[in-house]
């Protein structure tokens, strides 16, 4: 350990115990060394991208061992990096996070910071419901890249909600962005919104058992959803068109389930969205796509 002087040194370190004790990367980084240097930059107050100019700077004593102890909580925990800080970055905004919520990571930050385009029309989108929020990420995204937006963001736990709200604090949408308890639509009222936005639970409980370490410590109520992984996007799919606007469109993440929903609805038309930067999984259906299949919607077993 005396050979561990600079910030470049505590970094490469890091990465190589992370390989060493084969961690799993799916939290915000994909690489240990990426995780490794998210870590370092928290212990030492800096932003997560540490300028060129800082990484041959020697540490103290006592910054070298709050490094050390958090990197070895990693290995030991397996929990996302995310959770050890209590934070992670989301469309280029800071989301506070804990074990109530899972860590945001989704690749509909690149859809949000685009403003939906070409898929939507942003001057005309004027409500938006978020949809199992968790942290609510999606929601206070979509308040703060559309200046007028004003969003409801729900989610069945109460846990999750309670995070939610020190988030909208945090960026302070208390005038644009309402939390709701509710399981899916079940407290929504009659309103319209354009568009409905949501990133549920969609791994079937098979794989879920099989999943890493990592995401076992995030809430499993947020990641499991029933054999097929599709119980809470078949009920999105059957009742969302009731909550459109004649011109709304309903967007969902489903990951790499996609090929499980094609299959289970041949006949949707759904469009799936290619993203610059990485991820799959994301479709968009107009409200007349949805009305125009409710009858086989209905009759799916997503279950």
């Amino acid at each position: 350990m005396k050979n561990l002087v600079t910030i470049r040194d505590l970094i490469r370190w890091g990465a190589s115990q992370f390989e060493k004790n084969s961690l799993f990367f799916g939290h915000g980084t994909d690489n240990a060394l990426d995780e490794a240097a998210f870590l370092v930059a928290h212990e030492l107050d800096l932003a997560p991208l540490i300028p060129p100019s800082f990484l041959d700077v020697h540490l103290t004593q006592v910054e070298k061992k709050a490094i050390i102890e958090i990197i070895r909580r990693r290995i030991k925990t397996r929990k996302p990096a995310a959770y050890l800080t209590g934070y992670t970055w989301f469309a280029d905004l800071k989301f506070l996070v804990n074990e109530d919520v899972l860590v945001p990571r989704s690749p509909l930050a690149e859809l949000i910071q685009n403003q939906f385009d070409p898929w939507i029309d942003s001057l005309k989108t004027k409500s938006v419901l978020d949809l199992c929020t968790g942290s609510a990420c999606l929601g206070i995204a979509c308040a703060v890249h559309f200046d007028s937006v004003e969003v409801l963001a729900s989610d069945i736990s109460a846990k999750a909600l309670a995070l939610a709200k020190r988030n909208v604090d945090l960026h302070n949408l208390n005038e644009r962005l309402t939390l709701c308890e509710s399981n899916l639509f079940e407290n929504i009222s009659e309103q319209k919104f354009d568009l409905i936005i949501s990133n549920p639970p969609y791994v079937p409980e098979s794989e879920w058992l099989s999943l890493p370490l990592e995401y076992k410590n995030e809430p499993k109520l947020g990641l499991s959803s029933g054999n097929k992984g599709m119980s809470l996007v078949g009920e999105l799919l059957k009742q969302a068109a009731n909550y459109l606007e004649d011109d709304g469109h309903l967007i969902v993440e489903v990951g790499y389930s996609e090929d499980i929903l094609v299959k289970l609805c041949p006949e949707v038309p759904f469009t799936w969205i290619d993203f610059e930067h990485g991820g799959q999984g994301v479709f968009i259906l107009s409200k007349l796509d949805l009305e125009n299949h409710q009858e086989m919607l209905e009759e799916c077993d997503f279950k």
